[in-house]
């Protein structure tokens, strides 16, 4: 298993990204400090359960993300009832919902 990290600086704050990786398979996040943005191995929808704002970006074993850059261009594909009073939409570029997560 490989962990990786990177932090990424918008106008409201810092968001961290990790990428844990194992053989054939990745995981990757984007977190602040009001929520967070993933690949679809998580469920926003528990997340909600428990008040976190959360959303997805697309993302597909024939297209992974890969890494923590290119989860920036990345479109949002789902966001949950939290993700979106934060101002998070449907198909906007995951860069700029890192501003409103922070």
């Amino acid at each position: 298993m490989e962990i990786t990290t990177k932090t990424f600086q918008t106008k409201n704050g810092q968001v961290e990204g990790v990428k844990t990786k194992w053989e054939g398979f990745s995981i990757l996040v984007i977190t602040g400090s009001k929520g967070f943005l993933a690949c679809p191995a998580i469920d926003i929808e528990a997340c909600q359960g428990y008040g976190a704002a959360a959303a997805l970006v697309e993302s597909s074993a024939d297209n992974p993300i890969g890494t923590l850059d290119r989860f920036c261009d990345r479109k949002i594909s789902k966001a949950n009832d939290k993700a979106i009073g934060l101002g998070i939409k449907v198909g906007m570029i995951a860069r700029d919902a890192f501003e409103l997560i922070a």
